[in-house]
């Protein structure tokens, strides 16, 4: 636990930017204000409360009616925000752990239990999960829709098994793209600097005849590379070609539908440590992992009457990745119907099947590999959840359950049950408790690598483990959102998590390998589910429109782990890496300025706490923005990125892929141009 004194000099430094950022926008009273789309950001904050979530129970309800932690990235914060990529954009939400460890890869968790695959949070592109069950995480490289294509991105901070399932242990994030009608004719976007060295999008949308509309994009990206530790260059630049599609319909008065697909392809640099056994030595390499994949998705919708709806949805996802060890190839399919009926003025039914087949192909290296090479493994669920109206308009109770029987460990129960109340229409005062469980992936069970070579000759390796049992945790959550005047808003949440059979590495006794000529002392690790404990915090953020031309919205979230290994555990390691690998406290403050003569000035800045297992130290990062809308359908944005320090090092995790290289500081000139 950190010292009371360096506790009080990290919020000494959170208190000295949010000062800064603050007297930035003092002036600002007396400028004119510049017309933007109608958008969650122009509501007023009444509106604010009302505004509808699809991700907590796969229906529309009213935020004020919710009982979870759920923030929304409206299509305005995306244009505010000067995020050239969706994990730069989550960096906008109060307690979501966002971290860069090279210029193409993040590790991105909430609630804790960060890493470069973190495994307790679950993505979804339209309801599509870019989970990957190898090694249970997201490549954040290959999600790369275009931004301004994005309907809204709901953030659920907190368990979402009930509704989606496994590995939706400390959070969702749902991005959810806009319809084809929403997005008609042309749209241009070009733009380059001095890491995005250049970008661009070319889209078109229209209508088919009938009731249909369409639109189709084409998107390239290419990064420039970051520094290593030393400063030197990091051979971590990356690009990205990437095209799709999207066709909605509608049927009949009942029926609608909808298409979409992607293709990309890509390559990304990195630096990896290659172990070398004869002489013993583990040199750094440069690697070149290229990947490509496309996927196509089907959605029906069927109103049997305004009290009863139904949704089959199908997809198929296929990707390769080669490298930056190991080789990977894996097909997805899905299937997933849901029901939703009014039983009465007081009562709400969901219900749900789901079914998902995953297979994959993998070709290890000297360093790494799976055992088998070759797997594929079945997913079945049911999913219920009901909302009963204790008192209309005031009181709301929501209990559920999904049954899961997962790819290696069987059947998993993840019920929860949430109740809301909103003594009036300015606040709502929450409290949930809910079961949520992570399965096993393909590392846990079937992983071989070569961690390091050691002097005799010698080899640490990490082995995964066939008895490998899924995580669970129960988690308690209290909320509290209100709007204190017009003007004002805040929502606070706090949480106790409590958590068993969490991975561990344990120790096995050593043993000479006679296949090696002289034998090889092998210093074996093996994976496995010893590690309890809790986590506890409190995410705070606020919504302040100062004027009528400037808006500012703070957000700080505390921290605290408190881990433990079983008594029969041997593991020395695990606690105190995961307790020091997401950092204690985090703060952001977001301004919006609206300026005369259609400009505008974004800054976003945040604060994270040091990683103390990762010798990672706090830094502060600065964003701002300084957009120009001199016609209609055309604007024009100066960015500038990380604009305190050169560079500086976010994420340095033992167990990642990838060697860790340092964020630059950057700039970039962007067009849109809609016509």
């Amino acid at each position: 636990m950190r010292k009371p004194k360096a506790s009080l000099r990290v919020a000494c430094r959170a208190v000295r930017w949010i000062v800064l950022v603050l007297c930035l926008g003092e002036w600002t009273p007396a400028m004119g204000q510049v017309q933007e789309p109608n958008d969650l950001a122009n509501r007023s904050l009444e509106d604010l409360m009302n505004v509808e979530v699809t991700s907590v129970s796969k229906k529309e309800q009213k935020l004020s009616q919710v009982a979870a932690a759920v923030f929304v990235i409206s299509q305005e914060d995306i244009r505010r925000s000067g995020a050239t990529n969706i994990p730069d954009l989550l960096r906008l939400v109060p307690g979501l752990d966002v971290a860069q460890i090279d210029a193409s890869t993040w590790a991105i968790s909430a609630r804790g239990f960060n890493s470069q695959f973190a495994n307790k949070l679950l993505v979804l592109m339209d309801g599509r999960a870019v989970y990957t069950p190898l090694f249970g995480g997201v490549n954040w490289d290959a999600q790369d829709e275009p931004l301004e294509d994005i309907d809204r991105i709901e953030v659920i901070r907190g368990p979402g098994g009930t509704i989606w399932g496994a590995n939706a242990v400390n959070g969702v994030i749902n991005i959810i793209t806009k319809m084809a009608a929403d997005a008609p004719g042309a749209l241009l976007v070009t733009g380059g600097g001095t890491h995005e060295h250049e970008f661009g999008t070319a889209q078109y949308g229209g209508k088919i005849a009938g009731h249909s509309a369409y639109r189709i994009f084409a998107k390239y990206l290419n990064d420039g590379h970051f520094a290593d530790p030393s400063g030197q260059d990091a051979y971590d630049a990356w690009h990205l070609l990437h095209g799709g599609f999207r066709i909605d319909s509608e049927l009949t008065k009942k029926d609608s539908l909808t298409t979409q697909g992607d293709l990309y392809t890509g390559s990304a640099g990195s630096v990896i440590v290659h172990s070398i056994l004869f002489p013993p030595d583990n040199i750094n390499e440069q690697e070149v992992a290229g990947f490509s994949g496309g996927n196509a998705l089907t959605r029906w919708r069927h109103e049997f009457s305004d009290r009863s709806d139904a949704t089959l949805q199908v997809y198929f996802d296929r990707y390769t990745r080669s490298g930056p060890e190991a080789h990977e190839v894996r097909n997805t399919v899905d299937v997933d119907f849901q029901h939703h009926r009014a039983l009465s003025a007081r009562q709400d039914l969901i219900w749900g099947l789901g079914y998902r087949y995953s297979a994959d192909q993998t070709v290890g290296t000297i360093d790494q590999a799976y055992v088998p090479a070759n797997w594929n493994g079945d997913l079945f669920d049911f999913f219920a959840q009901d909302q009963v109206t204790l008192k209309p308009d005031r009181l709301f109770l929501s209990g559920g359950a999904k049954l899961e029987h997962s790819y290696f460990t069987g059947f998993n129960l993840q019920p929860s049950a949430r109740l809301a109340w909103t003594p009036n229409h300015r606040q709502t005062l929450w409290v949930a408790i809910s079961r949520a469980s992570q399965t096993p992936t393909r590392r846990r069970e079937h992983l071989d690598v070569v961690l390091a070579a050691l002097p005799g000759p010698a080899e640490v390796t990490l082995l995964g483990n066939l008895d490998a049992k899924s995580e669970h945790v129960i988690a308690y959550e209290l909320g509290y959102r209100t709007q204190l005047s017009g003007n004002l808003s805040v929502e606070a949440t706090s949480f106790f998590n409590v958590y068993r059979d969490v991975e561990s590495v344990e120790p096995q006794p050593p043993f000479f390998d006679a296949s090696f000529v002289p034998p090889l002392l092998v210093h074996q690790k093996v994976l496995d589910n010893k590690v309890h404990g809790t986590v506890d915090g409190l995410e705070l953020s606020l919504n302040w429109k100062a004027t009528s031309r400037w808006t500012l919205s703070p957000g700080y979230s505390f921290l605290e782990m408190h881990l433990h290994t079983d008594h029969t555990s041997l593991d020395t390691t695990t606690v105190a890496d995961a307790q020091g690998s997401s950092p204690n406290h985090q703060a952001q403050l977001r301004s919006h300025v609206e300026l005369p003569r259609g400009f505008a000035w974004d800054t976003n800045a945040y604060f994270v706490g040091r990683l103390p297992a990762q010798f990672v130290a706090s830094y502060t990062r600065v964003d701002t923005q300084l957009r120009w809308r001199f016609a209609e359908h055309l604007e024009l944005g100066l960015v500038g990125q990380n604009l305190l320090r050169n560079q500086h090092t976010e994420f340095s995790d033992f167990l990642q892929s990838v060697n860790s290289s340092q964020v630059k500081r950057s700039a970039y000139l962007k067009m849109t141009w809609r016509f």
